[in-house]
């Protein structure tokens, strides 16, 4: 049986054309996407590092705990991996002359910019730089939010470089080997509080064993 096709139907069919409106609004779409991804990539994929330290932002309890730690302290503070800025800023708002050190040069831009908005811009730094690089001795309070890969040689570098008065504020991860003075909190939003070890003289120590 034949099948009638009508003359219209045999011709081929037109693609489907864009209007001027349409592809405008198609052009503007592809920018916002590229922008918003340039953007947003460098705060969820680690920076390049020695140690891999994936930008994860810290939960409010965490911040909140870390202001907890440094109540009783003042001076110039660090913060390794600051990521956003949050413990930064919040600190300086405390009167910490506080700093930042940071690989991923789009957290350090927001962090600055945050810093002026919180009003505290004067009293903030933050570093596009290595953590591993930095002058650890000119600070009397060290936070650190790390990965258990890095705790170990982390802690040796702040054991050569940290004031004798100075504190160290981790969360997360403890430090392996030193004894916390204080604890706070469980789990993810558990900060610990340490302060630099007394290292004996060989002399002190064996006059300990007589």
């Amino acid at each position: 049986m034949d099948i009638l096709q009508s003359e219209d139907d045999s011709k081929p069919k037109d693609k489907p054309t864009l209007t001027r409106t349409g592809k405008i609004l198609l052009g503007v779409s592809a920018a916002s996407f590229v922008t918003v991804f340039a953007v947003t990539t460098p705060f969820i994929l680690p920076a390049l590092r020695k140690f891999c330290l994936p930008y994860v932002p810290a939960t409010t309890q965490q911040v909140d705990n870390v202001v907890r730690m440094l109540r009783t302290s003042s001076g110039r503070l660090i913060d390794l991996g600051s990521g956003d800025g949050r413990i930064v800023v919040e600190c300086a708002k405390r009167g910490f002359k506080a700093e930042g050190v940071e690989l991923n040069p789009w957290l350090v831009w927001y962090s600055r910019w945050s810093a002026w908005r919180s009003g505290v811009g004067h009293l903030t730094k933050f570093y596009t730089q290595d953590l591993w690089r930095m002058d650890l001795s000119k600070y009397d309070n060290i936070v650190i939010f790390g990965v258990p890969s890095m705790m170990e040689p982390l802690e040796a570098k702040i054991a050569n470089e940290l004031q004798p008065r100075g504190q160290v504020i981790a969360c997360r991860f403890p430090m392996p080997t030193w004894t916390p003075a204080e604890t706070v909190e469980q789990g993810i939003d558990t900060v610990w509080r340490y302060e630099k070890p007394t290292v004996k003289t060989p002399q002190e120590t064996s006059a300990h064993s007589h």
